[in-house]
Formats: C-alpha cells, sequence, structure tokens
C-alpha cells in the first residue's frame, strides 16, 4: 500500500513550557496544536530526563502511515522516524518505563484513548499496527528519548476515512468514583488549581465486595502510569507514581495543570495480568 507520509512540524514543551506547532495530516489539511509534556522524576533510573526546550526543537519527526486513507477497523501500521535538525536519522534511544517509545492515541472528543508501544526497527524507525475504531480526527502522540538529549513528545493529528460518530461532550464529572472490569476506583485530589502541584491518589478496591485491592502488578515497571489531556487534546501531561513499588489499594502521582480548563485524566493498573484504564473528567480553575 502508499505509504502517505506526515511531516511534523516541530512543537513540544518540556515540563511547564509549551511550544506551538502545525502538523500537516495525510489529507493535507492543517491542524494547528499546541502540545506540553510533563514528566516527574521518582528516582527511578528507568525514568529519562526530560530534554530542555531547545534540546527538544533540535529534534524532529515525521509520521508514515501505511495506508493514506486509513479506514476504521482495518489494521494501519504507523511508522515515527526521528531525525535530527539536518534530516540524520538519530539512533539511539534510551529505556524509559520498560520501553523505547510510548504512543498515545486519542479521538478528537477524547472518548477513545489508546496506549501502545511501538517497536524499534533501527536508524531512528519506530513502527507499530493499530486500529481506529471510527471516521474522524486523531491526535497521535510520541513519547521517546534520544540518547544524551532526554525525554520529549511529538504530535500528529490525522484524519480516519468515514463519517465519524457524533461527538461525545467533555463533561467534569460530578462523582470522581468509577467501576471498571469489577474495580471501584476513587481519585483523591487535595486541590486542583492551574500552575500548583497536586497530589492525585487512586484508591482502588473490589466493586463487590469493597475490599480493598493490594495485589496490583506492575505495568511497565510501576504500579501505573497516568495521561492528562485536556478539552482541546493541546495540553498533554505523561505522569508516572510517586511510590512505583506499590502495590494498591492507593496508586499516588503528583502533577500540575499547566493552564486553567477541562482535563481528561486516564489512569491505568494491571491486576492479574489484565490492565484496565480507568478515565475521568476534571475542571481546573
Amino acid at each position: 500500500m502508499k505509504k502517505a507520509a506526515i511531516t511534523l512540524l516541530l512543537s513540544a514543551a518540556i515540563l511547564s513550557a509549551c511550544g506551538n506547532m502545525g502538523g500537516m495530516n495525510h489529507s493535507g489539511k492543517m491542524n494547528g496544536d499546541k502540545s506540553s509534556e510533563m514528566h516527574h522524576p521518582t528516582g527511578n533510573m528507568d525514568m529519562a530526563p526530560a530534554a530542555d526546550q531547545s534540546q527538544a526543537e533540535s529534534v524532529k519527526a515525521m509520521f508514515m502511515l501505511s495506508n493514506d486513507k486509513p479506514q476504521p477497523n482495518s489494521e494501519t501500521t504507523i511508522s515515527v522516524h526521528v531525525q535530527d535538525k539536518d534530516g540524520k536519522a538519530i539512533d539511539k534511544f534510551d529505556v524509559n518505563h520498560e520501553k523505547q517509545m510510548h504512543m498515545i492515541i486519542v479521538s478528537k472528543d477524547l472518548s477513545f484513548f489508546n496506549h501502545i508501544h511501538p517497536a524499534y526497527k533501527g536508524n531512528g524507525e519506530f513502527t507499530v499496527s493499530t486500529q481506529f475504531p471510527s471516521g474522524g480526527e486523531y491526535e497521535i502522540i510520541s513519547d521517546f528519548a534520544p540518547t544524551g538529549i532526554g525525554a520529549m513528545s511529538k504530535s500528529q493529528w490525522i484524519t480516519v476515512e468515514g463519517t465519524p460518530p457524533a461527538a461525545k461532550p467533555i463533561v467534569p464529572d460530578t462523582s470522581l468514583t468509577k467501576v471498571v472490569d469489577g474495580k471501584e476506583v476513587t481519585l483523591f485530589l487535595d486541590h486542583v488549581m492551574a500552575n500548583m502541584e497536586l497530589n492525585l491518589n487512586f484508591s482502588i478496591k473490589d466493586a463487590q465486595t469493597k475490599d480493598p485491592i493490594s495485589d496490583l502488578q506492575p505495568y511497565l515497571g510501576a504500579v501505573g502510569h497516568v495521561v492528562i489531556l485536556n478539552q482541546e487534546g493541546g495540553e498533554y501531561l505523561h505522569v508516572h507514581p510517586t511510590d512505583e513499588k506499590s502495590s494498591g489499594p492507593d496508586a499516588k502521582f503528583m502533577t500540575s495543570f499547566p493552564h486553567s480548563g477541562v482535563y481528561k485524566i486516564w489512569g491505568q493498573f494491571q491486576q492479574n495480568g489484565k490492565v484496565f484504564t480507568v478515565p475521568f473528567v476534571v475542571k481546573v480553575p
């Protein structure tokens, strides 16, 4: 099949800085984007330090799809080519929580979420096959850490063929307790305010017995992972736990929201060999 090259016009913001970017999707339509990434050190040597903004700007990525008109519910291969500012392939990457690249895919209304891990093929190229559940716009976000430069994220919007479903409103939750896969998960926030560090504590119990769950298994080397996006999909945070060795019932994280607005939070945890994902929506003053 014909490959469509999607060249990422560089934007990445590391820690609390934000950068503007424009990206071109496979159909040639321009998409504006504003991305932010936050990594919070936890003392784990498997976690790459964050690059500063000038270092991130020295790296570019080119996204390629195996089909220039990707179809819903059909296998699509995504390739990411990582290069320096002169177009030369960057070929060495640090392992960051057991993987050299983490990829997050979300639909425009944030109702669809997928966290996958492209395989490194060498010479700066990562590939992964996945499916999109329906037509519409999706944001692809790649986390990686070129050796000697540091951790960063690059993002790209693409359009999948077909009529997209009606957009689901992104409305702040009135209750921060959700039941997923037989687990009752409550999210506790000590305070919510833009540009202020806060603690996120996911408390997990059996939904039927209400017994605390204390046998969570490591997921990518930690008790869990949290991804946060704002309503527009432009502010991106990938947060790791403050106590990676915890097995529950509490999974604690620390982060800060860069701006006021509505954010969607996905917590990911593992029990009995199965990963479960718990979404929450909060409003940040």
